[in-house]
């Protein structure tokens, strides 16, 4: 594994252009070696067409960027051999058994004899796959999918794994189940740079968060860092009458001295702010008023209103740009871009 006192990734003043859209514009970025480095951004921010060029997979059109000290440019091949990609979606061969999937992935990665089977079975055992070895992936459900995947871009163990929107599209008891295999990852000695647009799993798993937009990071920090750079603190309402919400909203805003939005939720408001005494003297006059309060809380912002806040946008928005024809999903492809 790398040593810990070289940054896992740095980027400088990178770029890549398609067409009129610079998907990656200027971009800086320095990744510590160790746990796991998340990237937020709305579809369409630049995240995948990162990944794509520090996986070697695509080739910046300017600046710089290198993995473990090797330059993605100068040193495709050594790269390779250090990192490990898994792509939003399952890309292990739907017609083979896992078993055959991973057996065949030993064999070309270098695994020789009983080791072949050794290393497959010890991946389907750590995945919780056992039971399914000798099942067709196409029969697998979504979150076996996504953990033979990842199990298939770890036969090799990375120094650096990329995981591009892990867990899209999966239930929450799956999802939890790829967070664990990520922290056991990192605990092994992997470094993870995680891209996801579920802000709670950049909470739950990355120690550092860089968030872009427009192909440029605009934020970076831990969570609580980017939580407190908004400034204020985050009230949540949720009242009992929702035919009652509207005069709720205009008794909070008289009180909160802040804009009180209505949220999606027909019952529920929010509002950024950080008095105390305000957010008590606003839910006694819902109380004084009539208006029952079934739930509040008041705390930090979430990480969804701190990307809100900085981006303007949730993080689900426009596709990103056609990224080319490179295959980035599951195993790393072994394409040349020199």
């Amino acid at each position: 594994m790398a040593a810990t006192s070289q940054p896992a990734i740095e980027a400088r003043a990178l770029v890549k252009v398609f067409g009129e859209t610079r998907a990656v514009d200027g971009l800086d970025l320095t990744i510590p070696a160790g746990g796991v480095y998340g990237i937020l951004g709305p579809n369409g921010a630049g995240k995948t067409t990162l990944i794509r060029i520090l996986a070697t997979l695509t080739r910046p059109d300017g600046g710089s960027a290198t993995v473990l000290g090797h330059d993605v440019l100068a040193e495709p091949d050594t790269v390779r051999s250090k990192v490990s990609l898994t792509g939003q979606f399952a890309s292990v061969d739907e017609d083979l058994t896992g078993m055959e999937n991973l057996r065949l992935l030993a064999k070309l990665l270098g695994y020789r004899g009983r080791a072949v089977s050794a290393r497959a079975a010890e991946l389907l055992s750590a995945f919780g796959l056992s039971d399914a070895a000798d099942k067709q992936v196409k029969h697998y459900s979504g979150g076996m999918r996504r953990r033979i995947d990842i199990a298939a871009s770890i036969v090799v163990t990375p120094d650096v794994l990329f995981l591009d929107e892990p867990t899209t599209g999966l239930d929450p008891r799956s999802r939890n189940q790829v967070w664990d295999i990520v922290r056991a990852l990192v605990a092994s000695g992997t470094t993870v740079l995680l891209t996801t647009q579920y802000l709670e799993e950049a909470d739950q798993l990355a120690g550092r968060i860089a968030v872009i937009d427009h192909g440029k990071v605009i934020a970076e920090g831990t969570p609580g860092e980017l939580k407190a750079s908004v400034g204020a603190g985050a009230l949540h309402v949720r009242v009992s009458q929702p035919d009652r919400r509207n005069e709720a909203q205009s008794i909070l805003n008289d009180h909160l001295g802040v804009a009180v939005t209505l949220e999606s939720d027909p019952a529920a408001l929010s509002a950024r702010v950080d008095d105390a005494e305000r957010v008590a003297a606003g839910l006694a006059a819902l109380t004084h008023s009539g208006i029952g309060v079934e739930t509040y809380a008041f705390g930090q912002p979430t990480l969804d209103e701190v990307f809100l806040a900085l981006t303007g946008r949730h993080a689900e928005s426009e596709p990103e740009p056609d990224a080319g024809t490179d295959s980035v999903d599951g195993v790393m492809q072994k394409e040349d871009v020199r």
